[in-house]
């Protein structure tokens, strides 16, 4: 008769999965809401929808870290790409007028360290604590074979509530508007194969070497902003909200408008930061601003009325307008 073989011995522990859900709890419950039902490890979350709406319109955003997560992981630095996660996501639920309710994550690994996996729950928490959105839910999966031992990935998953007769921005929109951007935090979550391989391969940079008077890498892992609170403060005063992602202003900005407005942004008003100084130095404007935010992580399209006010409550600063024309972006 053959040796039996158990599940640990194949890579799979599922005594430190349970020790995990236990280490995670009380930061899952700091993100608790009155509308939350029930607590941890049901099969699935359940939360109550929210009263008040005329018309309420459910919506769901899911994505990722990229590969801002390898340089996470070979740092050792786990604390914070949870909250690039959930930016990630209820950044772009904002743009649809969305108020984030709640989230759920997917945490996939070669073999399950809980003191690992603990800090990156713990920096999705704090994610949604900023949000102000409650972590619900999550799945972890052990899967040795699919991950080498260190490695793992993230998927995020925001889902919001809008009021239906504001979700179409479009018919808000018009020539004249201005162009306020929010400032980013630093790189955000885009773009990091470019920033890996100039860096790192080609410049031969280290995690530990000096940048703006601390280690390289605590630039590089600045966790991404999260604008919803901005948002909410700011909602009956702004016409759109573009999240400036992978693409960068150029392909961002005109999701935002109608066929017939055009964004004109003046560069030299862009607060552009330290580090994309640095990889300027290396890489065309134009290929810069097709991969990087250059320090803008989201744009508020204002009525001219009520940019004064926007821009005295936010760290917002002017840098367009939109005019009649083709859609699309001329960066002067």
């Amino acid at each position: 008769m053959s040796e039996k073989v158990s599940y640990k011995e194949a890579g799979v522990d599922i005594d430190a999965g349970n020790a995990f859900v236990e280490a995670i709890k009380p930061a899952v419950k700091s993100t608790f809401d009155a509308n939350v039902i029930g607590g941890i490890g049901s099969f699935a979350g359940a939360y109550a929808l929210p009263g008040g709406y005329r018309e309420p319109v459910m919506l769901a955003a899911t994505d990722g870290v990229g590969t801002k997560l390898k340089l996470a992981i070979e740092s050792g630095k786990l604390d914070t790409v949870g909250i690039d996660l959930v930016a990630m996501c209820v950044n772009d639920l904002i743009c649809n007028f969305g108020t984030p309710l709640f989230f759920l994550d997917y945490y996939a690994t070669g073999r399950l360290d809980v003191d690992d996996a603990k800090d990156v729950v713990e920096g999705i928490a704090e994610g949604c604590r900023q949000a102000e959105c409650a972590l619900i839910g999550g799945e972890t999966a052990e899967m040795p074979g699919m991950y080498s031992e260190k490695d793992f990935d993230l998927a995020g998953f925001a889902v919001g509530i809008a009021e239906k007769g504001e979700m179409n921005r479009l018919a808000h929109v018009k020539a004249g508007d201005k162009l306020v951007a929010l400032p980013s935090s630093g790189i955000h979550s885009n773009g990091y194969s470019l920033v890996r391989k100039l860096l790192f391969e080609k410049l031969g940079m280290r995690f530990e070497e000096t940048f703006e008077g601390k280690p390289l890498i605590e630039t590089l892992l600045t966790p991404t902003r999260i604008y919803v609170k901005t948002f909410k403060k700011l909602k009956n005063r702004i016409n759109a909200l573009a999240h400036i992602t992978g693409g960068g202003l150029v392909e961002n900005l005109p999701r935002v408008l109608p066929d017939h407005l055009h964004a004109v942004i003046n560069t030299s008003d862009i607060r552009t930061l330290p580090i994309f100084d640095l990889i300027g130095q290396h890489v065309a404007k134009d290929e810069m601003f097709r991969t990087f935010n250059m320090g803008v992580g989201m744009v508020l399209v204002v009525s001219p009325e009520h940019l004064e006010e926007v821009l005295s409550e936010s760290d917002g600063y002017l840098i367009g307008e939109l005019k009649s024309g083709e859609k699309g972006v001329t960066l002067l």
